[in-house]
């Protein structure tokens, strides 16, 4: 009997989408098939790989409204955001496109009489994308455009919660003529997951997830010898200086703590502030939190929708519990939104002060809709507690002075840093990760980099 995927809604609880698990004679039968499409697919010349990839998005984007009501459904975004990830979806894909060219050309040595002599970027095989479900298009983007047009095969396995998104891919490729075998989804449990890394067929992992799932990914691969990457979330930090415009900070930073009920690997989990403005600050955020509404995720007027699955919301109430025990002062009131209800996945937004690094919620991960914040006196200070963490995905600075920004920068460990920005990836430099929150790198051209092969072409010319 063949097991079944149920995607149980974080809306109402009923099961929104039901779809049998791939078998291992699935899982053969499409490694089989990437090994001699990607044979065929690596020869394609750039240009043509990128008007078929270019009109896979374009599909995508026709289709953005109906999309949208498939992501609020799945994971519980409110609708009227929805929309907003088939955008940057979009913004990514069309990037990543473009840097193809260049970032794929051969790099040529320095001229030697009698010699050619060239760097050329070779396509891996097969790749498997493990994509999650908070930004279901905007994560798996940054590895199945820049994967195909590097002339791989891919085999995307998406998150259980969101399967609809590896379904409209394999729709948008079909459409725009992508050859056969070369795009393929998977559904698949957990243990047919780690079997599918270990697969010999498999020339590298795209991972974006937790970090215990990144560890099962290492350990598969472990011996295998193929490349692997990690992107694993953080415990994001913002530093807000005296000299900031402390109205912009506090409506910025409010929306990258708390947008998708703060499901955001790169989304702010603690701030720090300057002692001199740190009343004002507070008041500002507290004041502009009290302004969500929470419930209905399918209603236009809700703006913050529920956690993507009641355990995941109890996981951020016992968090919170256990800061207010030891000394934390929590300043929203949950009855001031009526959908906030214990045992179910709708959580009030939540602002803690008085918090400081021995609570969990200023050191793990929160993955929810609440934020510590603390009182700094130095620039000193804030990159000490910025840095204390086992993560480093983003930070930001939140300031006037350019010149401190990047002094700031210089010493804070993050793979990428902000000034009077956050919770943002662009295009156009790479996002990548230190620590825990993983390794390698997507976007940008140098994304191209762990989805090819260098291969040197050493060629005697004279004799």
């Amino acid at each position: 009997m063949t097991a079944t995927l149920k995607t149980v809604s974080p809306v109402d609880g009923s099961v929104y989408v039901e779809r049998p698990f791939a078998v291992e004679s699935d899982v053969a039968e499409a490694l089989s098939t990437a090994c001699r499409a990607g044979e065929v697919w690596r020869e394609v010349p750039v240009d043509e790989r990128a008007a078929i990839c270019s009109r896979a998005v374009d599909a995508i984007v026709a289709v953005k409204e109906e999309i949208a009501q498939e992501i609020t459904w799945q994971m519980g975004r409110p609708i009227r955001y929805a929309a907003g990830e088939v955008g940057g979806f979009e913004e990514r894909a069309r990037h990543m496109i473009h840097a193809a060219p260049g970032a794929l050309e051969d790099i040529p040595a320095e001229k030697k009489d009698g010699f050619t002599r060239f760097i050329r970027r070779e396509a891996l095989g097969v790749v498997f994308v493990i994509a999650p479900w908070n930004y279901p298009y905007l994560t798996s983007v940054n590895s199945v455009i820049p994967a195909l047009m590097a002339g791989n095969a891919v085999i995307l396995k998406h998150s259980a919660q969101t399967p609809l998104v590896a379904e409209r891919y394999a729709e948008a490729f079909k459409g725009a003529d992508l050859p056969a075998g070369v795009f393929q989804f998977l559904h698949l449990d957990h243990t047919a997951t780690e079997r599918m890394i270990t697969a010999p067929e498999v020339d590298f992992v795209a991972f974006t997830g937790s970090v215990p799932g990144g560890n099962m990914v290492e350990t598969a691969a472990a011996g295998r010898f193929i490349g692997v990457g990690l992107e694993l979330g953080g415990k994001d930090p913002a530093y807000v200086r005296a000299d900031a415009d402390i109205g912009y900070a506090v409506e910025n930073l409010v929306d990258g703590a708390f947008f998708n009920s703060g499901q955001s690997c790169c989304g702010i989990e603690r701030i720090y502030v300057d002692k001199t403005v740190f009343d004002q600050f507070v008041e500002g955020f507290v004041s502009l939190v009290n302004d969500y509404r929470l419930g209905d995720p399918t209603d236009p007027e809700t703006t913050l929708g529920p956690m993507v699955r009641t355990s995941a919301a109890d996981f951020v109430r016992g968090q919170t519990a256990d800061a207010i025990k030891a000394g934390a002062r929590a300043l929203i009131d949950p009855g001031h939104f009526a959908a906030d209800k214990p045992g179910t996945p709708y959580l009030a937004p939540q602002v803690l002060v008085d918090v400081d690094h021995t609570m969990a919620v200023m050191r793990e991960e929160s993955f929810g809709p609440v934020v510590g914040i603390m009182a700094t006196g130095s620039d000193e200070q804030a990159v000490r507690l910025m840095n204390d963490s086992r993560f480093g995905l983003t930070a930001s600075v939140w300031t006037s002075d350019d010149g401190a920004a990047l002094a700031i920068g210089d010493q804070v460990a993050t793979g990428t840093w902000f000034q009077n920005r956050c919770d943002y990836l662009d295009p156009a430099l790479a996002w990548t990760g230190i620590k825990n929150s993983g390794r390698g790198c997507t976007l940008s051209a140098l994304g191209y980099g762990g989805l090819t092969r260098p291969k040197s072409f050493h060629l005697r010319t004279k004799i």
